[in-house]
């Protein structure tokens, strides 16, 4: 695609297009201004001293919002110069939603506007960009208005009025200690002496197992939105990340729920009512992302509920609550396989069929616990040996390692695959799995010994 020319026009600030970036670009690199003989109007050099500002803001990655501040003035909702001056980085400042307008008029609000949130719809609103795959960016907005690195993520997901960035996101924020740690809080790192150098944001999705030394993350990254395992609090800078917990966070129950049957009515009548009521509540199948790692929603409230009714009880120590668990997974897992399901049918995730059992209340109860053994022993595949899984092997385990490594949300370090053959990316993935368990050393080289293959499978 060619590039358009432009002459004698000066390129908006927030326009994406090739030809107004170059000239964006290139009106930074001039050095100075021309003065013809006689000189130009205040006026006119004003404006062309803002033009280069304006350049010189988006040339280094700020977008509009450096350029305002450069040129002396202050974006629209963000902090005052004498505050907080914002990032001199290629790092995205402050600033309003791309394309909305701004409400009120311009200059800091004395505290940040909180907008009220449950932790579900933080977490629903970070798994939109995962699944649209919103590519990395520090000066491009996607269509919600948010910008596209990490900071503008958690904007998103905590529903910010405006574009924060790692310098002013903990103003919306308590700190909190990690081992308090909840989905839809964050874990921040902010270097004031250098933004660029490791500045960094994740959401805090849930724990991946009780040792509670790996967690879902949900990030803005190169090349675009994920959500994976993250050892805590973070591959690099670990010790520098804080944990912050939203100041507007509120709990998720639902507006007009209903208190009760009206005094005065019949109580069988009100009972049958309360019953229809409750079934209706659950006919729908709310979705398989209501389910699995970092999920949390009131589905799996309802969810253990009734699996505790059909027999699940004694997989459940405490709740069931609104968040995932690995409670959640045993217990669904043993329903399925009262069933008579197996393998993908058996995984512990609940689809449709699952639901329906369970709201209509068909299908077989979840049995006793036999004085044998634990019921999940029967569930864990034969271990083959560890010679099966060393470099220059090739068979159907390490394809089975692979996809369980995946399963379990571990199979970051896989480009293509997991397949038959073992790789590099296998050994580094079941490192991963191992250091999850607290293992290290000997302990944790990333070769899958009976005990690992044991705890992957359960």
């Amino acid at each position: 695609m060619t590039v358009p020319a432009f002459e004698e026009y000066e390129p908006p600030a927030d326009c994406a297009c090739a030809g107004c970036v170059q000239q964006r670009r290139a009106l930074a690199r001039a050095h100075a201004v021309p003065v013809r003989a006689g000189g130009h109007p205040a006026a006119h050099g004003a404006r062309r001293a803002l033009v280069l500002a304006t350049a010189a803001g988006v040339a280094l990655g700020g977008g509009g919002a450096g350029a305002a501040t450069a040129a002396g003035g202050l974006v629209p909702g963000g902090p005052s110069r004498a505050d907080d001056p914002g990032p001199s980085t290629p790092q995205g400042g402050q600033g309003p939603l791309y394309g909305r307008p701004t409400a009120g008029p311009s200059g800091s609000p004395s505290t940040p506007e909180l907008r009220k949130t449950t932790r579900a719809d933080i977490i629903n609103r970070a798994k939109r960009w995962v699944t649209a795959k919103v590519p990395y960016s520090q000066s491009k907005f996607w269509s919600d208005g948010y910008r596209q690195d990490c900071s503008g993520y958690v904007s998103m997901a905590w529903n910010l009025p405006g574009n924060e960035w790692t310098g002013s996101l903990a103003d919306y924020g308590v700190r909190i200690d990690k081992k308090d740690l909840q989905p839809g809080d964050i874990l921040l790192f902010h270097n004031p002496d250098d933004p660029s150098a490791g500045s960094h944001v994740t959401i805090f999705g849930g724990w991946t197992d009780f040792t509670r030394t790996y967690y879902t993350a949900y990030e803005q990254s190169k090349p675009y939105t994920r959500k994976q395992a993250t050892p805590l609090a973070y591959w690099s800078n670990s010790s520098s990340y804080v944990a912050y917990r939203y100041k507007g966070l509120v709990s998720g129950s639902a507006k007009g729920a209903a208190k009760g049957p009206a005094k005065g009515g019949a109580k069988g009548g009100a009972a049958k009512g309360t019953a229809a009521a409750k079934t209706a509540a659950r006919t729908a199948f709310p979705g398989v992302r209501a389910f699995g790692p970092g999920a949390a929603n009131r589905h799996i409230t309802e969810l253990g509920r009734m699996l505790v009714e059909r027999g699940g009880k004694r997989f459940y120590r405490e709740g069931p609550g609104p968040l995932w668990s690995a409670a959640d997974r045993k217990a669904t897992e043993a329903f399925q396989r009262a069933q008579g399901w197996r393998d993908a049918e058996a995984d512990g995730l609940p689809g449709p069929h699952t639901w329906r059992h369970l709201v209509n209340g068909t299908g077989r109860n979840i049995p006793r616990a036999v004085t044998a053994g634990p019921p999940a022993a029967v569930s864990v595949p034969h271990y083959p040996g560890k010679g099966y899984f060393r470099p220059g092997q090739s068979n159907p385990h390490i394809e089975k390692l692979g996809r369980q490594l995946v399963k379990r949300g571990f199979g970051k370090h896989y480009t293509s695959g997991p397949d038959k053959r073992w790789t590099e990316a296998d050994r580094r993935n079941v490192e991963a799995f191992q250091r999850a368990q607290g293992w290290r050393g000997g302990a944790a080289d990333g070769y899958p010994g009976p005990e690992t293959w044991r705890r992957l499978f359960s």
